[in-house]
């Protein structure tokens, strides 16, 4: 048995004090609020890290890294703890039927030949890998068009995952048999019940670690479609209203905005109006 398997956690609960600092430093790094109705989920997430780290309670490692010194190199680990990644491929579907539908021929009819498009919470990367399939099967009868895909996410966990593009065979049951077979290749060891998202689209995807708590986004070129689906929901009104304001920055005049379908912007001064059900264009 290993040494580590022979240390003896001590599963104690945070106290409230250091709940509260992590909860003060995940809001001010992440944007995601930790009530505490959440303190049971976050001692669950951190055992992992007590055990990487060999330490032996939660107020232990709450002295490690606000007052050791620890905070700079644990950090990335601690967010990647606690954030959430719910994804799935075509994920609210009537996104992908509008973008295909009225997105992708109006930017054609207007001449663009460099789409660029971003996924600002990708997750594991079902979200810009859905969005692939579908520009690439729009453009597969169409000639002049090329596009690239920005990725970008806060979990390097994630990121890691999505760069791969495999994953589990039953998690693309919801992509068209026709996608998937020209989109996705199957395992040649059948006993591993995975695929892999084919070559082809994993060049136009690139991916990044990026924060929408920054100031701003350097992201490059505006972006003629941004998605920033079911993150918002994790923020107060103030820092969703910041968020939307920056992603609108990055908005090309003319590009599209979708959010998730539980998310709203009323109430907010952007410069988008709505087109659809979560849908808004810069004009």
């Amino acid at each position: 048995m290993s040494a580590l398997a022979e240390t003896s956690f001590d599963d104690h609960r945070i106290s409230s004090r250091n709940f509260k600092r992590l909860s003060n430093y995940i809001f001010d790094y992440s944007g995601i609020k930790m009530p505490e109705a959440k303190m049971t989920m976050l001692e669950g997430r951190l055992r992992r890290r007590l055990r990487a780290t060999g330490i032996s309670s939660f107020d232990a490692y709450c002295t490690y890294i606000f007052d050791q010194g620890g905070l700079e190199e644990e950090a990335v680990h601690l967010i990647d703890a606690v954030t959430t990644n719910k994804t799935d491929f075509f994920r609210e579907p009537n996104h992908f039927d509008y973008l295909a539908s009225k997105v992708l021929p109006a930017f054609d009819a207007k001449g663009v030949r460099n789409l660029r498009v971003w996924s600002s919470a990708c997750s594991i990367g079902a979200e810009p890998y859905t969005l692939a399939m579908v520009i690439a099967d729009y453009l597969e009868q169409r000639s002049g068009m090329d596009y690239r895909i920005l990725a970008t996410d806060l979990s390097t966990d994630v990121l890691q995952k999505a760069r791969r593009g495999v994953y589990p065979q039953d998690m693309l049951e919801p992509v068209p048999r026709a996608m998937a077979a020209k989109y996705v290749m199957q395992s040649r060891d059948k006993s591993r019940n995975e695929v892999r998202i084919s070559p082809k689209l994993r060049a136009n995807v690139g991916f990044g670690r990026l924060n929408l708590m920054d100031n701003s986004y350097q992201v490059g070129e505006p972006m003629h479609v941004i998605f920033c689906r079911n993150v918002l929901i994790y923020f107060d009104k103030k820092t969703q209203q910041q968020v939307l304001q920056r992603l609108c920055e990055c908005l090309a005049v003319g590009g599209y905005l979708f959010i998730g379908h539980s998310e709203s912007i009323a109430g907010m001064s952007l410069p988008v109006r709505q087109l659809a059900n979560t849908v808004f264009r810069k004009d």
